[in-house]
């Protein structure tokens, strides 16, 4: 009988860190960027009606083309496209561009809230998204530091998220609409960008403590 792999031997049915990170900016991008990307230039050749269904329609002709290829996808795809379609049926139906961008304000808020209530559960939010972006094992879940590492960036995501609400509550309460949207588009992504490294890093290091990564061993990633 022959023995079972050891756990130098399983990493080389992982996938390496250029793979995963590759994976990650793909989702970030289709999810989160071209929407964002669209909406913008939508909403300076048409305004913010046309605009608001040009980001939803991305959204769900990335769906429709990820299932008819045959990909898997992504749990912050679905996401978006969700959170889009309640912003834009619900300012439709109230005809209020007011509640277009209150909405991710409370979006948000919600998800902070979300992030902060699962760090009193066996699994933070981070550790529940991580499996979009690096195939997760038990083995590797139960690890310590990858414990630890899934309990600090779902606190820090908490955080974020707030943060982005009460700043862009002040904005959409002070600022034309206008200078609000250019505001927005740049400061959000940018705050996002921001995060999404700081959690890409933070993984990394841990995945080096835990002998994860490094030639010629697969590196691990955990994005949020």
């Amino acid at each position: 009988m022959q023995p079972l792999p050891t756990h130098d031997a399983l990493p080389a049915t992982r996938p390496r860190l250029r793979t995963v990170l590759r994976r990650l900016s793909v989702s970030l991008t289709v999810a989160c960027v071209v929407p964002a990307v669209l909406f913008l230039a939508a909403y300076e050749l048409a305004g913010v009606w046309p605009a608001m269904l040009v980001a939803m329609a991305w959204s769900y002709g990335a769906i429709a083309w990820r299932a008819a290829t045959g990909r898997r996808t992504s749990g912050l795809l679905v996401l978006t496209s969700a959170v889009l379609t309640g912003r834009t049926v619900i300012a439709l139906v109230a005809h209020s561009t007011f509640f277009y961008f209150l909405q991710p304000i409370i979006t948000d808020s919600v998800v902070a809230a979300a992030f902060l209530l699962s760090l009193a559960t066996a699994r933070p939010l981070v550790a529940r998204l991580a499996g979009d972006f690096y195939p997760m094992d038990a083995e590797l879940s139960l690890r310590p530091r990858l414990r630890r590492l899934f309990w600090h960036l779902t606190a820090m995501w908490a955080v974020v998220c707030l943060a982005k609400a009460a700043a862009m509550f002040w904005a959409l309460s002070s600022l034309s609409l206008d200078t609000f949207v250019l505001v927005k588009s740049i400061s959000m992504p940018a705050a996002n960008l921001l995060a999404v490294a700081v959690t890409i890093g933070a993984a990394v290091l841990v995945a080096r403590k835990e002998g994860l990564v490094g030639a010629p061993q697969p590196a691990l990633a955990v994005a949020a």
